[in-house]
């Protein structure tokens, strides 16, 4: 006795396809997420970096948030809030000293094609930075 199996196959083919496709868009969004964390990380180190050469907490802060939102919004994923702070129990700005910044971004990841994700996330980092002993003001003395 023969077995026509004619439109297995097909069938097959259509119960899988929405649930590989389904997957193939979980591993975007996660790569999505993964990127803009380091993005966010990468942001606070180098804008902790920056506030670390300024001259006073002032020039500082604007540094470290024009240089926040200059490597934030390098990869695919864009902010749509911004928030730039430095740690005030550490901005005596004495060389030698330390000044942290923290860098929160809140990000939406609707425009992923066919993944509409509700709602944003929000990815934060911290840096700490030793102040530069060689900064601007106070020449090249120790």
């Amino acid at each position: 006795m023969r077995h026509h199996d004619t439109g297995a196959v097909s069938t097959e083919m259509a119960v899988l396809t929405p649930l590989l496709i389904g997957l193939m868009l979980l591993v975007v969004y996660a790569g999505r997420v993964a990127q803009a964390e380091s993005n966010v990380a990468n942001a606070a180190h180098e804008a902790a970096r920056a506030a670390s050469l300024q001259a006073n907490p002032e020039a500082a802060r604007i540094a470290a948030y024009e240089t926040a939102a200059a490597n934030v919004n390098v990869g695919a994923v864009s902010c749509r809030r911004l928030e730039v702070t430095i740690d005030p129990d550490r901005t005596r700005f004495v060389a030698g000293g330390q000044v942290a910044v923290s860098v929160s971004c809140t990000a939406g990841f609707g425009d992923i094609a066919m993944l509409t994700v509700p709602g944003s996330q929000t990815f934060t980092a911290t840096a700490v930075e030793v102040i530069d002993r060689y900064r601007a003001d106070q020449g090249a003395s120790p």
